[in-house]
């Protein structure tokens, strides 16, 4: 081999070694122990977003909170389930959310910090493929379902192939109450948050929210045991969980228009829009509004820094055709 191909080689095994590797599962910060104060199960649940629906529990800001979520079918699939089952599937019931919680002193134009302490995995999930949904509908119209027992520590589920899927507990839906009294299906994205259906939001992850109403009145649910980025499929493993998380009123981020996110490595912003370009492009300007507020940097410098140093993702295309765009920027380099 030429000297010049043996050096092309070289420089890109290194790059390649030294890249950064953004896995979801690898990403979770060392998570504080805390003990719940307040309690939630799951006869405390909705599926829709609306100022009009009353808190289920009041809490002051600093609240530790355990909470139990449902699966996404709210029931209509156990581990007994079989394909039929996905024929007869009704979608109204779909993304049981647990709460709304009341956090006092969360006023319009706040931010409401939640951090996700505890995630812990139920004893069952499904994955399926419903005809007619899904980011490729139109070539998969048969319907699929695969079932999951878990156990105590159990660390991969498997496919029928005998695929393996780590396993990264997280809930698809977070969000809190929009400015409005209109009942509003759970399954978009919005600035409210809600079906975000981004894996980076596991355990040591804090979320922000912007505070639409009084109270913030927060929910969540439709928790995934492992999901790809972008859940192409339409579902992730769906499987009910255990969740402590703390929340916290922040007044400080006027930055903020939709929800963000960070961990111990890096800070994270979102962009939802019917297109992946503008999706793209509203994370891309809320990461240079960040860099702008918090670190000072002239917006110019910020949008280069932002191309030098951040990283676009696609976190959810499913829910055609709304998109979720994340951009994340490696808290080293400040």
């Amino acid at each position: 081999m030429p000297k010049t191909n043996i050096l092309a080689v070289l420089i890109i095994f290194c790059a390649c070694q030294s890249a950064p590797v953004d896995q979801p599962a690898e990403q979770v910060a060392e998570t504080q122990e805390v003990t719940p104060e307040y309690f939630l199960d799951t006869e405390n649940t909705h599926n829709k977003f609306s100022r009009s629906i009353p808190p289920t529990l009041t809490v002051p800001s600093g609240a530790v909170v355990e909470v139990y979520t449902k699966e996404a079918s709210d029931g209509q699939f156990s581990p007994e389930s079989t394909v039929e089952d996905v024929l007869t599937l009704d979608f109204e019931p779909i993304h049981p959310l647990t709460g709304p919680v009341y956090v006092e002193g969360a006023e319009v134009g706040d931010v409401l910090a939640v951090t996700l302490h505890k995630i812990e995995l139920g004893e069952f999930g499904w994955s399926a493929v419903t005809p007619g949904f899904g980011f490729l509908a139109d070539e998969f119209t048969e319907p699929f379902l695969h079932t999951y027992t878990f156990e105590e520590g159990q660390t991969y589920a498997t496919l029928p192939s005998g695929a393996r899927i780590k396993l990264a507990p997280f809930p698809g839906v977070m969000g809190v109450a929009p400015a409005t009294d209109s009942l509003l299906s759970t399954i978009p994205p919005r600035t409210n948050g809600g079906n975000m259906d981004d894996p980076h939001l596991v355990e040591g992850t804090t979320v922000y929210f912007p505070v639409l109403v009084e109270g913030a009145l927060f929910s969540i649910g439709d928790t995934h045991a492992a999901q790809g980025l972008g859940e192409v499929c339409g579902t992730a493993i769906e499987a009910p969980m255990r969740i402590v998380y703390e929340v916290n009123v922040v007044k400080d981020k006027p930055y903020l228009i939709e929800p963000q996110y960070e961990t111990d490595s890096y800070y994270a912003v979102t962009g939802f829009a019917t297109t992946i370009d503008e999706a793209a492009r509203k994370a891309t300007r809320y990461m240079i509004d960040y860099m702008s507020y918090e670190h000072s940097l002239d917006r110019t410098e910020a949008y280069v820094l932002a191309s030098l140093a951040a990283n676009l993702h696609i976190a959810e295309t499913v829910d055609v055709p709304h998109m979720l765009v994340t951009m994340h920027l490696p808290k080293s380099t400040f």
